[in-house]
């Protein structure tokens, strides 16, 4: 499987700096930021977001995180956001039956080893990752209950940064980079 377009033939250096951090980093030749190197602004300014978005706070531990950002991947049904988040997805303490649940193929409200806020930051970023944003006050008064108002913005944050790369990424065609082969790609259909 191919992206829609080939990389440029010639990379400003400054550029295969980041792309090198990348390789370094994940072990693999990512092709994003190759392909972004047609519009440099846009491969520095994404690199940016990158780098600056929370993957770990003091309430909001790297496990919330990491299950937000599988929600939003598997709701967006991005096959490049699905591999690079799935990956070590164990090692963040979610079970086989929990990544059943954010695939799609049990509901989340069964699996029990799933906290509140847990299941609350999950719905959030289902919720963020639909057209149109639909946010009902039940919702909202339940989501400002079980979070602080910066933990909010983390997770909306978080949540807006996967939509990003999903929508960027699949109108490029960016296929997958094998970082989690094992991981089907299935599509979440309800909250």
């Amino acid at each position: 499987m191919k992206a829609f377009i080939e990389p440029p033939k010639s990379i400003p250096f400054y550029l295969r700096i980041g792309i090198w951090i990348s390789q370094k980093v994940t072990g693999r030749d990512l092709l994003p930021g190759k392909l972004l190197a047609w519009y440099p602004k846009a491969a520095v300014s994404s690199g940016i977001m990158e780098a600056l978005v929370a993957h770990k706070d003091k309430n909001l531990n790297k496990r919330i995180l990491k299950l937000v950002r599988l929600r939003t991947s598997f709701a967006v049904a991005c096959p490049f956001c699905i591999d690079m988040n799935s990956y070590d997805y164990d090692q963040f303490g979610i079970t086989p039956e929990e990544f059943s649940a954010l695939q799609g193929r049990i509901s989340i409200a069964t699996v029990p080893t799933f906290s509140l806020r847990e299941r609350m930051a999950m719905e959030y970023a289902f919720l963020i990752s639909q057209s149109p944003l639909l946010f009902p006050q039940t919702f909202v008064d339940q989501l400002r209950t079980n979070f602080t108002e910066r933990e909010i913005v983390i997770l909306a944050g978080t949540a807006a940064q996967v939509n990003y790369w999903a929508r960027l990424l699949q109108a490029l065609g960016v296929p997958p980079a094998g970082f989690s082969d094992h991981c089907e790609m299935t599509t979440q259909t309800s909250p």
